[in-house]
């Protein structure tokens, strides 16, 4: 399997689900402030009612819990290293295993749990913005999302494009590095044997070509966004126009009760 297969983020699933019809600023503004809870929550209750949310909106979205877990797939070795990072280096609370040198105490394998439920969380719901929601929608829900900061002189029109394009490209970005490795293997590279040096350098032979690549797709996107006639920062007519619907209402309604849930949970 390649690795745009694994890459969900900055990827599109059409569909009619309840969430697809959200407007994207309410999107956007749910995924920021659920980051947020993520990072303030220090209870295994709080985490289980967070998991149990993001379950619910994959179920909502109507993407196949299999995509979402693949997506987790690239993320597999940050989740281990910190896993053990904290079981190991972190001290505190009963000992529960003891081996020469290892030892494992019990706020060790509690800060294990959280980050790692942390990662997977934060990785779920942004391929979940993203899944759900088109670029042009995110795009144009950024602008308006931060559009008070054009009052103290902000590019906001430029910066929302900018992340916009980031997410498109994400997986774009992945069909041509395994394009480039399959091509480098037909001439004979072999990015698998030798010492750790070789393999380092064989990596240059990816390297030099993707950067290549990325400054062609961005020079010619410059001058496709020229010839339609794009300025940023210029007011322009749009062909969808964002509305809020009862949807919204419901979704900012949920967020309150969860919010209040985990600040009593957090205080007792």
């Amino acid at each position: 399997m390649s690795l745009s297969q694994y890459m969900i983020i900055g990827k599109f699933v059409p569909s009619n689900s309840f969430i697809h019809k959200l407007d994207a600023r309410s999107k956007l503004t749910f995924v920021f402030l659920f980051v947020f809870l993520v990072f303030i929550v220090d209870t295994l209750t709080g985490y289980i009612i967070l998991s149990l949310i993001v379950l619910l909106g994959i179920i909502v979205s109507r993407i196949s819990i299999g995509y979402y877990l693949k997506g987790l797939i690239p993320i597999t070795w940050i989740v281990l290293f910190t896993t053990v990072i904290h079981l190991t280096m972190t001290k505190g609370g009963t000992v529960l295993f003891q081996w020469n040198w290892l030892v494992i105490y019990s706020q060790g394998v509690e800060q294990a749990v959280f980050i790692a439920l942390r990662l997977i969380l934060l990785v779920i719901v942004a391929s979940m913005l993203t899944l759900t929601t088109q670029p042009i929608d995110i795009t144009v829900g950024l602008e308006q999302i931060f559009k008070p900061l054009k009052l103290i002189k902000v590019p906001v029109d430029e910066l929302a494009l900018m992340m916009a394009i980031s997410l498109r490209f994400i997986p774009t970005l992945m069909d041509e590095t395994d394009k480039i490795i399959t091509a480098q293997k037909a001439r004979g590279a072999n990015f698998e044997a030798g010492t750790i040096r070789q393999r380092l350098l064989s990596v240059i032979a990816i390297i030099i070509p993707l950067f290549i690549s990325t400054f062609k797709r961005a020079d010619e996107l410059a001058m496709a966004m020229e010839a339609r006639g794009y300025r940023g920062g210029v007011e322009r007519t749009r062909l969808r126009i964002s509305a809020f619907s009862w949807r919204d209402l419901l979704l900012a309604i949920i967020f309150i009760l969860l919010f209040g849930i985990l600040i009593y949970l957090r205080g007792i």
